[in-house]
C-alpha cells in the first residue's frame, strides 16, 4: 500500500498543486481545509507525512501542530509559510515540525523535502545498545532516554538533538554542525532553532538548567555533550 499524506491547506489551487505533485510521486492523499479537520484527521488516521499551511480557519496551523505534539503524536509535519516569515519558521520548528517550504514554492523543491523527512525518519538506528553517560541512558531504537531511572518526554527533534549530541560525546559541534544533521538544511543564516532546542534539553535532563553539565556551551565554538556520574 501507498504511503498516505494529509494535505492542510484551505486555499484550492495549493491543495491542487499539492495533490497532483504529491500522487504524481507515487503517495496517496488525503486533503483538509481547516485546523479543526486537520486535527481530528490526524488523530484519528495514520499518516506518513502532514503538509500543514501555516494561516487555516478555525485553528491555525502553528496550534494544529503542537496539539499534535501534545498528544504525542509524532508524525512528520512539513509547515507551509508566507515568503520571508522566519519568525513562522523559527515557531513551526521549535513545536515540533520536521520542516518548513516557503510560499511561493516549486513541485520539484516540494517533494525533495517530503523525500527528505521521510528518509530521515525511516532511517535506523544501527545499533540496538543504550548509550550509558551517567545518571542519563538513552535507547535510540525506542526512542527514549531516562534519568536516574526516570523516562523523560521529549519531542522527535529534541530527541534526535540528543541522540546526535550523545554519538558525539566529548566533541564540540558548532550551531550550523547540528542545524545540517538534525534539521538536513541551511536555515537560511540563522540558528536559533538550535539554542532553542539545546534550551529545551537542559530543561529535561539537567539538574540544574542555568548550570548545565551534561550538554556545556563552548563559547564561540558550539555545544558539547559529556557524561556525568
Amino acid at each position: 500500500m501507498k504511503p498516505k499524506i494529509l494535505l492542510v491547506d484551505d486555499e484550492i489551487p495549493i491543495i491542487t498543486l499539492l495533490q497532483y505533485n504529491v500522487e504524481k510521486a507515487g503517495f496517496q492523499t488525503d486533503i483538509a481545509q481547516t485546523g479543526p479537520e486537520a486535527l481530528d484527521k490526524a488523530i484519528n488516521n495514520t499518516y506518513a507525512l502532514i503538509i500543514l499551511d501555516i494561516m487555516l480557519p478555525g485553528i491555525e496551523g502553528t496550534e494544529v501542530c503542537r496539539q499534535l505534539r501534545e498528544r504525542n503524536i509524532d508524525t512528520p509535519i512539513l509547515m507551509l509559510t508566507a515568503k520571508g516569515s522566519e519568525s513562522d519558521k523559527v515557531t513551526g520548528l521549535d513545536i515540533g515540525a520536521d520542516d518548513y517550504l516557503t510560499k511561493p514554492f516549486s513541485p520539484r523543491e516540494m517533494i525533495a523535502r517530503v523525500q527528505a523527512i521521510l528518509r530521515r525518519v525511516t532511517e535506523q538506528v544501527d545499533t540496538n545498545q543504550a548509550i550509558c553517560m551517567g545518571q542519563l541512558t538513552i535507547f535510540p531504537n525506542q526512542y527514549e532516554a531516562k534519568i536516574n531511572g526516570d523516562t523523560l518526554d521529549f519531542t522527535r527533534k529534541e530527541f534526535d538533538l540528543l541522540l546526535y549530541l550523545a554519538e558525539n560525546k566529548g566533541l564540540v559541534l558548532s550551531r550550523e554542525q547540528l542545524l545540517n544533521a538534525i534539521w538536513d538544511y541551511a536555515f537560511e543564516g540563522s540558528t536559533r532553532i538550535v539554542d532553542v532546542h539545546i534550551s529545551h534539553l537542559r530543561e529535561k535532563i539537567e539538574a540544574n538548567a542555568k548550570k548545565p553539565r551534561f550538554i556545556q556551551t563552548i563559547h564561540g565554538l558550539g555545544y558539547k555533550m559529556v557524561s556525568v556520574p
